[in-house]
This record gives C-alpha cells, sequence and structure tokens, in this order.
C-alpha cells in the first residue's frame, strides 16, 4: 500500500525501534505514524494493517543502483 500524500522518507527520517535509516512510514487511523527500517517494517506491519490509514514502502531503494558516474582522468 502507498500513498503519494505523504512525502518521501529521506536519510534523516528513523525508525522508531532502532534508529536506522527508515524506508517505512505507516499513518495510523488513530493519527500518529510509525517509521521503521526494513527490518522491524518486516517484523511490524502484518500486526499494522488493520491499524493503518496507509502505509508508504520504499524498501525497493535498497536495491536501487546507483547511476554511474564520470572517471576523472588527471
Amino acid at each position: 500500500m502507498t500513498t503519494a500524500l505523504a512525502p518521501e522518507l529521506t536519510a534523516a527520517d528513523r525508525c522508531d525501534r532502532c534508529g536506522a535509516q527508515a524506508y517505512i512510514r505507516a499513518r495510523l487511523v488513530s493519527g500518529g505514524e510509525l517509521l521503521f527500517c526494513a527490518h522491524h517494517g518486516r517484523e511490524h506491519l502484518p500486526a499494522l494493517k488493520d491499524k493503518a490509514l496507509d502505509i508508504r514502502d520504499e524498501t525497493e531503494r535498497l536495491t536501487e543502483v546507483p547511476g554511474s558516474s564520470p572517471v576523472d582522468e588527471h
């Protein structure tokens, strides 16, 4: 489940369990939000599915290959 309403997660967003970079945001029906790293997201999201208004999962970013940079030939 993904929403366009929540902004993209950045390196400043941290997992509420361990402090690692967050790749998953769960906005709760109650009004709060939880941020998780991929590990803790896999652990806790099944229990949150019924309590979440929406879930933004950006874990695919972990497997992206960065663009190649030109080689400096000095």
